[in-house]
């Protein structure tokens, strides 16, 4: 039977909800608080589907029937009158954070590395949406960005604060530029307004006086591949994580251009790297294929790691007694002054240190600048290491 105004009235609430039946799908939901609601629940797309009608007595039971009927007819046209409702309730508030955010990825994303679009989507979402994703994109002012900040802030984390500031405010532009919302309060906030300075360390590195000893260390350690890891990353100052995940497939050591191309997905600014090998590069090479060959890296991993740690340098350095005065980033910070004193070109010294930022087109080409130049520097670097590390140096 349907309901009649009595009945709705007269319902009291009880230890749960429950519901009062009226027609074709139509109910009166009673909360345990005594709030009384009108609901018509139905199916669509296989899937069951809930629609709020308003609340008793601010929508009477013949303005819910009304409702209902209505939403009855868009039914049976093929429109969810559910989703319709939504979708008109946030156009009326307007687009939310979340929204613009997805939409301004896709375009974003375009010509970025994998690896890059992994980790903005991330910082996305463990950072950003948590905190402002349901929100329209022009109620959000300025205060709530800076929460945002010093909340990452908190966690010992600056950098990835001021970068969660600049990726909000690349989605407030794209929202500008798209008539999705009319300012920017990103716009208003300057990191060093709102977080703590942070001072610049730089990467712990030994004296070119205190070379010999270095070597002493690094060739009398008693795990070979870790130190033949060492010895390697001293001839061609490459990142630890570039070195750890070297491929054999990646070498050429025969013939007369002996060089070594890291492929752009190992790299950190994603385009490919040359790195001349040396005389002495290459001997090491030939030491480590003899430990290593016939297995897909140069360092091969223990248990189920496909190859050596980034940690294990920075453990060995540690177990050689130069904890906080040698790290693996530290041999790139020897090359590079020790490169610029001895009066070689800058730019060919950060060509091959992979400093320059280049974009996806020039990457073919510009990843083999200065190659000649690169490769004689290359020796005359493995030379200096070599003169320079030795006990008669000192």
């Amino acid at each position: 039977m349907n309901l009649t105004d009595t009945e709705v009235r007269r319902a009291r609430p009880a230890d749960k909800p429950y519901r009062l039946p009226d027609q074709h799908g139509l109910y009166l939901r009673v909360l345990v608080n005594g709030t009384k609601c009108w609901q018509y629940g139905y199916r669509f797309g296989g899937k069951q589907r809930l629609l709020s009608l308003g609340s008793y007595p601010t929508v009477t039971l013949a303005a819910a029937r009304e409702a209902h009927m209505e939403a009855r007819r868009k039914f049976a046209a093929g429109i969810d009158p559910a989703a319709e409702k939504k979708a008109e309730r946030r156009t009326a508030q307007g687009d939310t954070f979340e929204d613009v955010a997805k939409l301004w990825l896709q375009h974003w994303k375009g010509d970025k590395a994998p690896r890059y679009v992994k980790q903005m989507v991330a910082r996305i979402n463990g950072d950003i949406l948590p905190a402002i994703g349901t929100r329209p994109m022009r109620e959000i002012e300025a205060p709530d960005l800076v929460a945002i900040a010093k909340k990452i802030e908190a966690r010992e984390a600056s950098e990835l604060a001021r970068r969660a500031l600049e990726t909000i405010g690349q989605v407030f532009r794209y929202a500008i530029a798209n008539g999705l919302t009319t300012r920017n309060p990103a716009s208003d906030i300057r990191p060093a307004d709102v977080l703590k300075p942070v001072r610049v360390k730089n990467h712990a590195r030994v004296s070119a006086r205190e070379l010999p000893a270095l070597r002493t260390a690094i060739e009398g350690y008693n795990g070979t591949m870790t130190s033949l890891a060492m010895r390697l990353m001293a001839y061609t100052f490459v990142r630890t994580s570039e070195l750890v995940g070297a491929k054999w497939e990646e070498f050429t050591l025969d013939g007369d251009s002996q060089r070594w191309d890291i492929p752009a997905e190992r790299m950190k600014m994603d385009t490919p790297h040359i790195v001349p090998l040396s005389h002495q590069a290459v001997s090491v090479l030939r030491l480590i294929h003899q430990v290593s060959a016939g297995r897909e890296y140069v360092f091969p991993g223990t248990g189920k790691a496909k190859h050596m740690s980034t940690g294990t340098i920075l453990l060995a350095l540690d177990r050689l007694g130069y904890r906080g005065i040698m790290t693996g980033h530290g041999f790139r910070g020897i090359a590079s002054t020790l490169l610029h004193e001895g009066g070689f070109d800058e730019k060919f010294i950060e060509a091959q240190l992979a400093h320059q930022k280049r974009n996806k087109t020039a990457a073919a080409y510009n990843h083999a600048a200065y190659l000649p130049q690169r490769t004689e520097m290359m020796q005359a670097w493995a030379d200096l290491w070599d003169r320079l590390s030795q006990p008669s140096a000192v």
